[in-house]
């Protein structure tokens, strides 16, 4: 992640290896919180909270989050 505050939808989408739809997605279902300076971004602490809340659950259909059952 660098020394980045910031993070565009492409780099986030790179980040958690998902398309830049998904990340639009997990910002309509409040998952993730962007916040807008031309386009939107990501701050560091949010996707930091986002992976750790998230941890251990399967966000595949993200109005059915359960968790990850091996």
């Amino acid at each position: 992640m660098g020394d980045d505050l910031l993070f565009t939808v492409p780099q986030v989408a790179a980040i958690l290896k998902v398309n830049n739809n998904k990340v639009y997605a997990l910002f309509r279902a409040g998952m993730l919180t962007p916040l807008k300076l031309g386009r939107y971004k990501v701050s560091r602490s949010e996707l930091i909270a986002f992976v750790e809340s998230y941890k251990g659950k399967d966000l595949s259909d993200l109005s059915n989050v359960k968790s990850i059952s091996w």
